[in-house]
């Protein structure tokens, strides 16, 4: 009867994960039915406007050549009229003059014979210029839209650029960028750009309806790759899409594609934290202030003593183990520590702190989770760090199990932290040259957590990281150079 059971809880947490499936795309139907109405009225909306403008430049075209015909009509018509009438005056002042001429021709008397001579020989009619000044000829304002007329024929819609393809082989992700690569099934001279848009995504399928995160958008992409550079990532996958555009019109996007960013992230678990610690996200300060009266109500016995009294030597004592406890109990008296949310159980994980290099103390490593609440960074068995110290005179040690090792190397303002659980490796790197400062050699017999120390100062942490190239080569250089724990002095 068990297995019948279990077999039909099975079959049901199939259907219902297919009821699911199926509820998304009726979303997405119903979606791309909204948007084909949307976007056919849209297109519809464009060619009206796109016809009218072309009208609107017709007719202008239309006016401005009809004026320019008027115009050199009414110049020409002027000119021909005012010669037609300088001509026809000629003519008939020509025509007296002959008149008068064959009068004195035909006259006895010679008196008048000079004045009508010199008269005929001024008529205006020899000072006419007998070519007309302008022709009738109108055929250089004569069009032909044959070609016009071929082209307006041969318009039609804007060809929509072709859907590109998103090589999975070619994509990479390490070092927190993502380089994406695409095709297009045919070259396109007409392509002006591209659009790409990637998203977070913690599901592994393709997109649905209601993600959490919205798409983020990179545009005038020249080329058919592109590299994101600087993500932190505190998703598990990122989802990509992309789309080509020609000068007027965008593609379909590509069938999008999610891609595995594996990091470590993890939050800083405020509850493990003393209570001179003022923990906000993943940025922490120290705050002289934080929790002193609760703890003298809890302890009124306990008196003020210098920091490495006997009393204070006694309660921060290396050896003292934790007791046992359901929960993670606050760090207290100088274990100015807390700790992340999230153990580290199996594989590579790398993260980053930046610290207030003024900080009076400050440490960063890894512990168990069973460190106890009076137990400094590296001061015990349960943890390992980095510590520096800014009391009296400065120095950055390695510490572990109360033995400590002075690291000859300048103080960075970031530490890169690595960690190998399998291998047992723990390093320490300057986050900015990615130089190794340090490496612990063990064997690790339960989970890690990372863990952090302040006093006088302040720190934030970056996760989300990816364990970088050069750290991952530099590991496998020098595994067999690299200190130990056993070393410590």
């Amino acid at each position: 009867m068990g297995d019948y059971l279990e077999s039909l809880r099975k079959i049901t947490n199939t259907l219902a994960l297919k009821n699911e499936e199926i509820t998304n795309f009726i979303c997405s139907l119903k979606q791309s039915l909204d948007n084909l109405e949307m976007n056919s009225n849209r297109v519809q909306e464009d060619l009206e406007s796109e016809f009218s403008s072309l009208h609107t430049v017709l007719d202008e075209l239309k006016e401005n050549m009809m004026t320019r015909i008027k115009q050199e009509r009414a110049s020409r018509t002027y000119e021909l009229q005012s010669q037609l009438s300088s001509c026809s005056k000629a003519l008939e002042s020509s025509e007296e003059l002959l008149e008068l001429a064959n009068q004195t021709l035909c006259s006895s008397e010679t008196d008048g014979f000079t004045q009508v001579t010199h008269h005929v020989t001024m008529a205006p009619a020899f000072r006419l210029s007998l070519k007309a000044k302008a022709s009738d000829n109108m055929s250089h304002l004569m069009v032909d839209f044959s070609q016009e007329r071929e082209m307006l024929r041969g318009i039609k819609f804007l060809p929509v650029p072709a859907t590109p393809e998103i090589q999975m082989s070619e994509c990479q992700v390490c070092d927190n960028t993502v380089a994406i690569s695409w095709t297009l099934p045919e070259p396109d001279s007409k392509i002006d750009h591209y659009i790409l848009e990637h998203r977070r995504t913690n599901h592994e399928g393709p997109p649905r309806i209601r993600e959490e995160y919205p798409w983020m958008v990179v545009e005038g992409i020249r080329e058919m790759e592109h590299t994101l550079t600087g993500l932190r990532f505190d998703t598990r996958y990122m989802t990509f899409r992309v789309r080509a555009c020609n000068k007027a019109v965008a593609g379909e996007f590509s069938e999008p594609v999610t891609l595995e960013t594996h990091a470590f992230l993890f939050k800083l678990d405020s509850g493990s934290a003393h209570q001179n610690l003022r923990v906000e996200d993943l940025n922490v300060e120290w705050d002289s202030s934080g929790g002193k009266i609760q703890d003298i109500r809890k302890d009124k016995n306990r008196t003020n003593s210098p920091l490495h009294s006997p009393a204070r030597t006694a309660l921060m004592s290396p050896k003292r183990a934790p007791t046992a406890r359901p929960g993670r109990d606050r760090f207290t008296a100088e274990s100015y520590t807390v700790l992340a949310d999230t153990v580290i159980d199996a594989g590579q994980q790398y993260w980053e702190v930046r610290f207030d290099k003024e900080s009076k103390a400050f440490a960063v490593g890894v512990a168990l989770r069973s460190l106890g609440r009076f137990d400094q960074l590296g001061k015990s068995s349960a943890s390992w760090c980095i510590h520096l110290n800014n009391w009296l005179q400065q120095s950055l040690t390695a510490k572990h199990n109360n033995k400590a090792r002075t690291l000859d190397c300048p103080i960075p303002d970031r530490i890169g932290v690595y960690c190998n659980y399998e291998e047992g490796t723990l390093s320490f790197y300057n986050a900015k040259t990615k130089q190794l400062m340090h490496t612990f050699r063990t064997k690790f017999q339960q989970p890690i957590i990372p863990a952090f120390m302040v006093w006088n100062g302040s720190f934030s942490v970056q996760t989300g990281l990816q364990v970088p190239s050069v750290v991952q080569s530099g590991q496998r250089k020098n595994s067999g150079t690299s200190s130990s724990n056993a070393s410590l002095t």
